[in-house]
């Protein structure tokens, strides 16, 4: 399936054990794509996971919190965090956000596929 849509699956909650973003993902066996959908407020709490992780933001504002440090994102600008930090994010307002990273330890809940 080379061809994937990322327009779309608003119902699903990427990774509900820490984060309220929704929106389509795409995991492959060592790299996964999420396309988040945040609403003004919406967070994904203090966690950290052996997968090194970049958000980007296409729309809206985030705050973000990695290794103690709080700093905010908006678009075209790129939030990095690396294997095994403790981070966290906020919409400050409603945001569109592309989460890329390397799958380490695929462990996670069932996945849409597209």
């Amino acid at each position: 399936m080379p061809r994937v849509l990322l327009d779309g699956n608003l119902d699903h909650l990427v990774t509900p054990t820490h984060s309220d973003a929704r929106g389509p993902v795409v995991r492959g066996s060592s790299i996964e794509v999420m396309k988040m959908h945040w609403r003004a407020g919406d967070s994904a709490r203090p966690h950290q996971h052996p997968e090194e992780q970049a958000i980007y933001v296409i729309t809206g504002r985030m705050r973000m919190t990695c290794d103690g440090e709080t700093y905010d994102i908006g678009p075209g600008e790129v939030s990095y965090h690396p294997s095994n930090v403790l981070h966290s994010a906020m919409a400050v307002e409603d945001t569109v956000a592309i989460s890329f990273k390397n799958v380490v330890a695929p462990f996670y809940e069932a996945t849409t596929t597209l």
